[in-house]
């Protein structure tokens, strides 16, 4: 087992665009990291070049305290475990976990030896017969992983495993990887990007946006103190609430109301004008089920339902808002870079399932404004961050020069499509 030390890692293809640009993450020996972000961000590119599979434009790949950039991927010694499981169909399971072991010419009873015990500890024991076409998508990526621990490699490196199966084998599968991860302490790289693997199997999280680094962190830390807006926006389900805000003194005027934020959080958002509050689904509730003592005229407001979605356990409640220009402008922004995750004008607000508000309803909800975060809307940084408890943010400066870079390709990108 290894660290893995990426120290400025840059990759440019032959256009010149940075597909990574000046990423720099300590994967400590034998922790569960997870790189998360939308569609291109740069999150298997990076897993790339960790194993060898991509050259390096520029930085320094270290594992184990060696520097890799010119290993050819056999010579680091990680396992990889592709989303398409790369099994040969011709070959029984067994000989399938086997496959690395005869290739570096091992002894018959060492084979046999480490395949039982992965076989063993993957519960494929009934099926090490079997070829690959008679198994399931969870079984199969099982065998995958199987083949991947009976290398006795330095690290794990994972792209996108689940993505393949159903939403349920995809809940088990979770489970299974953070059981095994754990019980063998080997060091992990998992790319992913679904929130709810991110927040549920690492122990920390990368969050990448167009090749940069947005904030590396603990799914708690991520959740509760995200650096700006995009993190804000990618991190929790359903997504957090952005609405136009305007501080005075403690006081906090939004589109449903005026409620009061804690003194340290105010201080900071001082002066600074028109702002973008964000506050989470699960941080509001309907008044009328929360203790009496904390329902004051400065935590609820009243407002009209448009759609309530009841789920059982809870609902989820659509208030649409107006917001002005700018503020507009900064949602379709965000929008574009979440990948398409949808950011009307409108809250989402979580409701416990003994709630009987209703479609067309006027509600009342309270609001918990001590969880409320405040951005710029000009650079979408998180004014009321506490830093002390976010984990590791890179430096604005140089994170907002690399994405004008991204912002100038996507926009040379778009003028050729039209011409086109």
């Amino acid at each position: 087992m290894a660290g893995i030390e990426m120290k400025n890692i840059v990759k440019k293809y032959g256009d010149g665009f940075p597909a990574v640009n000046d990423v720099s993450i300590d994967v400590e020996d034998g922790e569960f990291l997870i790189l998360v972000g939308p569609s291109g961000c740069g999150k298997s590119t990076l897993l790339r070049m960790i194993v060898g599979l991509e050259d390096i434009s520029g930085g320094d790949m270290m594992i184990g305290g060696k520097r890799v950039n010119d290993l050819a991927p056999r010579e680091r010694n990680l396992s990889m475990v592709f989303q398409n499981y790369a099994l040969y169909p011709h070959l029984t399971v067994y000989e399938n976990i086997a496959f690395p072991l005869r290739l570096a010419n091992k002894p018959e009873s060492e084979i046999d030896q480490k395949v039982r015990e992965a076989s063993k500890t993957l519960e494929l024991d009934e099926h090490l017969e079997r070829k690959p076409g008679n198994l399931s998508g969870g079984q199969r990526q099982r065998v995958a992983m199987g083949r991947a621990i009976v290398r006795d490699a330095e690290a794990f490196l994972f792209d996108e495993p689940l993505s393949n199966l159903d939403a349920k084998l995809r809940g088990q599968m979770r489970t299974e990887i953070s059981r095994l991860q754990k019980r063998l302490g080997i060091t992990t790289v998992y790319v992913t990007h679904d929130q709810t693997e991110a927040m549920t199997l690492g122990d920390r999280v990368a969050v990448l946006k167009r090749g940069v680094l947005q904030q590396h962190a603990t799914p708690r830390e991520l959740y509760e103190n995200p650096a700006n807006l995009f993190v804000a926006g990618f991190i929790g389900s359903p997504p957090m609430n952005f609405l136009p805000a305007k501080v005075d003194g403690t006081r906090v005027e939004l589109p449903f109301g005026t409620v009061t934020i804690p003194e340290d959080k105010a201080r900071r958002a001082q002066g600074k004008g028109l702002l973008i509050a964000g506050i989470r689904p699960e941080h509001f509730e309907d008044a009328s089920v929360v203790d009496s003592d904390k329902v004051t005229d400065d935590s609820t407001f009243t407002s009209q339902v448009d759609v309530v979605e009841w789920l059982g356990n809870e609902a989820y409640a659509y208030i649409p808002f107006e917001a002005p220009p700018e503020v507009e402008k900064q949602l379709q922004e965000l929008e574009r870079d979440l990948d398409g995750e949808s950011l009307r004008t409108q809250m989402v607000v979580s409701l416990d399932g003994a709630s009987r508000i209703s479609e067309g309803d006027q509600a009342t909800i309270w609001v918990d404004a001590r969880k409320i975060h405040l951005f710029d809307p000009a650079t979408g940084e998180n004014l009321t961050m506490d830093a002390d408890r976010a984990g590791i943010v890179p430096g604005g400066d140089a994170m907002a020069k690399a994405e004008q870079v991204g912002e100038k390709q996507d926009g040379v990108a778009q003028t050729e499509g039209t011409t086109a």
